[in-house]
């Protein structure tokens, strides 16, 4: 082994082993960055605007847009977050203390009642009680760990607006660097680029944003007429727009049994209304505006992304899925485009020779 050799195997070993470190070092505030990150990008044509209008002071520019930031999406986020606990830490208690099973019962009676109509097996027994109970304290421990560790919640805030001021204000040098040290070509740096952005956007601007807009409408119908904790199942009908084919109709159609078994048949019919109309054509109104074109994925691959993604890495994931599918099909398109030009050039060599 020559000299030149030995010094790349140790180059190689050195950043091997300082990508690791620097991994670990970096790895608890991971979610913080690459939320910073995504929400920099969403910003950027407020930050280009204010850009201008202040003579391209681009350390004042990135300070009024976090604070902008602040006040549109994390303190509402924070406030809507602390009222969801509450309002589940109420219904884990209401339906499963001991004055608190009405609810239950009703579920119970009306399982008997379609026993008289529809042939359900007499040993067929739905316990509804020990899910309903198992989901919620899902629910509630995973909501408790967020608002209990109070230092780790400021320390992670902290690492976001700082991270959100200077991908804000050097973002574009970010990228350029990352451009230059790709061993892939130009052209090909710019598509996983492109893809990366195109996912963010359909995933952010377009799924998220029609989840939130339905997710306030059921929170409003569900006040509106009597359906108890309105904004936690506002909050779950975010989750479930995510779902092909069922989408809210998985919170609202339950939301409507309920008002009728507990005898608000006005209510129940306003909700249905309401579900149908004010709700439910959201996604052929704003579905088209907002997503466009998107990652020219299907349905069931970006549910499956979304889905995976929560499981595997956590809140982010619905996040962080699409966006690793997305890249991943940038690089098999890459990757046939560059067998293509191999195969051109083997035939042309071919016929030349």
């Amino acid at each position: 082994m020559t000299k030149s050799q030995q010094a790349n195997y140790f180059l190689l070993f050195g950043l091997i082993s300082s990508l690791i470190i620097v991994y670990l070092i970096v790895q608890p505030f991971l979610s913080a960055l690459i939320l910073a990150a995504v929400v920099a990008f969403l910003f950027q044509p407020i930050y280009q605007r204010l850009l201008r209008v202040l003579n391209q002071r681009e350390s004042l520019t990135a300070l009024l847009t976090t604070i902008i930031a602040i006040v549109l999406v994390l303190l509402p986020v924070i406030l809507l977050g602390i009222q969801i606990f509450k309002e589940s830490s109420h219904l884990y208690q209401s339906l499963f203390s001991e004055n608190g099973n009405s609810f239950i019962g009703l579920i119970e009676n009306f399982i008997n009642q379609l026993r008289l109509i529809l042939p359900i097996p007499n040993d067929f027994k739905f316990n509804f009680n020990q899910y309903t109970q198992q989901a919620l304290e899902v629910l509630v421990q995973n909501l408790g760990v967020i608002f209990s560790s109070f230092t780790k919640i400021l320390l992670n805030l902290f690492v976001f607006l700082s991270a959100f001021y200077f991908f804000l204000k050097d973002g574009y040098k970010l990228k350029n660097y990352f451009v230059i040290l790709s061993p892939l070509a130009d052209e090909n740096d710019e598509i996983i680029i492109s893809r990366l952005k195109l996912a963010v956007s359909v995933t952010i601007k377009g799924s998220l944003a029609i989840g939130l807009i339905q997710g306030s409408l059921t929170g409003l119908g569900f006040l509106i007429f009597g359906v108890p904790n309105a904004t936690l199942w506002g909050g779950a009908t975010v989750l479930a727009t995510f779902i092909p084919g069922l989408g809210t109709s998985l919170i609202i159609m339950p939301a409507i049994i309920f008002l009728f078994l507990t005898g608000n048949t006005v209510g129940g019919l306003g909700l249905l209304i309401w579900g149908l109309t004010a709700v439910g054509l959201i996604d052929n109104f704003l579905g088209p505006k907002l997503v466009g074109r998107g990652m020219q994925l299907h349905p069931l691959a970006v549910f499956l992304a979304v889905l995976g993604g929560l499981a595997f890495l956590g809140p982010l994931g619905f996040l962080l899925g699409p966006l690793t599918m997305s890249i991943c099909l940038a690089l098999i398109d890459i990757y046939f485009s560059l067998k293509n030009k191999t195969d051109k050039l083997d035939t042309n060599k071919t016929l030349s020779s």
